[in-house]
């Protein structure tokens, strides 16, 4: 007997974890490799995960699931086993990243639409061998004065729900992750503007899912938070916290079981500090997590620098940033934490 959506689902956003996203592409993982001086070959990146995913105490204490890339589910770690039953022994779900990147969105200057539909459902039934449960599709909608085009969104959107329903066909939950993006270009975007943008791109979201037959207590949403450019950042941490709580209860629907937040560029505390403040503060009808990438693995990349006799320190440094990020699932962070540490 399968296990159901709905249970895998509750255990993704289980209480006090979150996602590790360690799903960078071959292109990202080598700017990532370059910071520290790292060639990036097929064995430099299955050891660089292998590090973050036998890190005991930040695991089995703070992850409930990790997404991996295409190469990383068909990885072995050094001693022969499977990368994906280390996660799955480490009690946290296997994930895998489906889409093949945003592209040129042909029509639309200055904006993408995100291709990998095309044999979506080969591929499902072979990661769900593989041992994947969950999947991830990213759309990215860029943000301006003048951007996004209702085009944009609503072709972003029916995609998203294209690939939630060919997730469910095969038993794998989807992660819906519709991303306005915080660098937009200009960077220079008010907090205002991101609330206006977020809200029509997660309600148009819905109503595609809706209209795919998408079972919304079978996935997980992954949005931006509510938050002003780059290069325009004014909003206090807890007006961060105030208008993305409000743009979610405006939008997502209380069937969904949790949302798993993206850092979107933030730095690693301040991506903390919002998700901590939304859960002291307000009551929600969902789980309210986390799903980073670089604000889980900066610091232990750097600590690690890609030497063997530096990996309990590079673990050292995971499950650190991941035990504040679960405090934060629980809104028990608090700044002086960090210091401490």
């Amino acid at each position: 007997m399968s296990e159901r959506l709905e249970d895998i689902a509750a255990r993704m956003v289980a209480d006090g974890k979150g996602i590790l996203a360690a799903d960078e592409s071959s292109g990202t993982i080598k700017k990532r490799f370059d910071t520290i001086g790292l060639e990036s070959t097929a064995d430099s990146r299955r050891d660089y995960r292998e590090m973050l995913f036998r890190a005991e105490e930040g695991m089995r204490n703070y992850i409930s699931g990790v997404i991996l890339y295409d190469e990383t589910l068909r990885q072995q770690a050094k001693d022969g086993t499977p990368l994906a039953e280390i996660i799955n022994n480490a009690g946290a779900v296997p994930g895998i990243k489906v889409d093949a990147g945003a592209k040129p969105l042909a029509g639309f200057p200055g904006e993408t639409i995100t291709e990998g539909l095309d044999g979506l459902r080969e591929r499902l039934e072979e990661y769900y061998g593989l041992g994947a449960r969950f999947a991830k599709w990213r759309g990215v909608i860029a943000i301006s004065d003048d951007l996004p085009n209702w085009g944009a969104v609503k072709q972003n959107a029916q995609a998203l729900a294209r690939y939630a329903a060919l997730c469910q066909e095969a038993g794998i939950v989807p992660i819906v992750e519709p991303e306005v993006l915080m660098d937009g270009t200009p960077a220079t975007h008010s907090i205002d503007r991101c609330y206006e943008v977020t809200e029509w791109v997660l309600k148009t979201t819905f109503t595609e899912l809706y209209d795919a037959r998408v079972k919304l207590e079978g996935m997980v949403l992954k949005p931006n938070m509510v938050i002003d450019g780059k290069n325009a950042r004014k909003a206090s941490r807890e007006e961060v916290a105030e208008k993305t709580v409000r743009c979610l209860k405006a939008t997502v629907p209380a069937a969904v079981p949790g949302i798993a937040f993206l850092s979107g560029g933030q730095s690693d505390e301040e991506a903390t500090a919002h998700l901590s403040i939304m859960n002291a503060s307000y009551q929600v009808p969902w789980k309210l997590t986390f799903s980073y990438g670089r604000a889980l693995q900066a610091a232990a990349l750097k600590a690690w620098g890609g030497k063997s006799e530096n990996v309990a320190a590079g673990q050292r440094a995971f499950a650190h940033r991941a035990r504040m990020n679960a405090l934060a699932a629980r809104g028990d962070w608090k700044q002086e934490m960090e210091q401490a540490a």
